[in-house]
């Protein structure tokens, strides 16, 4: 049988071809994807800045609160919008999610009265801040995310809402390069700024932060993407809050010095 000796490498050069031909198609359509969403994003920045319509509807067809009914709102970004996907949330508890990904806390605090104070919660779980790190709706320091917070706080305290603040979670460069985009040191700054505000003004400081972290970084068995827990972190997350809800119903009912 004659051989072409010279079939081998060139079925080779063009398998290589076709492979570079695929991934850079591949890769095409990837970014591709990624500017749709993105457009789409901008779209909805641009229509709904505050996102008052994501549970605007909703809201409206929630009861009105029954006496002794400790209902609660988790009121955040990316960490509590998620958690209905990842994980299940508080299954027959009076606990209301408005979460909503990708918000910076500017966003959260023209929605507080929607999602908020209009559901009557006993309390509210407040954690936001990573997107502000990031700067996704604009330039943002730490002293205007720490002026939103305390709007809020004061918004809720104005209402009688017991106001639990959730430390922002640790990152690590596990699925996307996070740290990049989100330095640890201005995510520490901002929880010891919650921490010691808590003790100050008698709040609740829920630390989700030591739960999922192993030293600087997210735990990887607790994230699949470095940013947001999955269901095995969730799971570590949900008896915190337990506990924290607790204690700021305990407060509420101790009678003032």
């Amino acid at each position: 049988m004659l051989r072409n000796p010279t079939l081998g490498p060139r079925a080779l050069l063009l398998g290589l071809c076709l492979a570079t031909s695929a991934a850079w198609a591949q890769s095409h359509e990837d970014r591709l994807d990624a500017l749709e969403r993105r457009v789409e994003a901008d779209r909805k920045l641009l229509h709904d800045w505050g996102g008052l319509i994501r549970y605007g509807s909703e809201n409206t067809e929630v009861p009105k609160r029954r006496p002794g009914e400790t209902r609660v709102v988790f009121f955040g970004d990316d960490t509590f919008d998620l958690w209905d996907d990842r994980a299940e949330f508080f299954p027959g508890k009076p606990y209301f999610n408005r979460g909503v990904a990708g918000q910076t806390t500017p966003q959260m605090l023209v929605r507080f009265r929607q999602d908020v104070i209009k559901l009557d919660p006993a309390v509210v779980i407040l954690q936001g801040g990573m997107n502000d790190i990031a700067s996704l709706t604009g330039p943002s320091t730490q002293g205007m995310m720490i002026e939103n917070y305390q709007s809020m706080i004061e918004l809720a305290q104005a209402h009688g809402i017991q106001v639990v603040l959730a430390s922002l979670l640790p990152i690590c460069d596990c699925g996307t390069n996070q740290t990049a985009l989100r330095p640890r040191g201005k995510i520490f700054g901002v929880n010891d700024w919650l921490e010691e505000y808590a003790e100050e003004h008698g709040l609740v400081y829920l630390n989700f932060y030591g739960a999922l972290a192993d030293g600087r970084e997210f735990r990887r068995d607790l994230t699949d993407d470095g940013l947001v827990p999955n269901a095995a972190g969730y799971k570590a997350m949900a008896p915190l809050a337990e506990a924290a809800i607790a204690e700021a119903v305990a407060q509420s009912q101790r009678p003032p010095r």
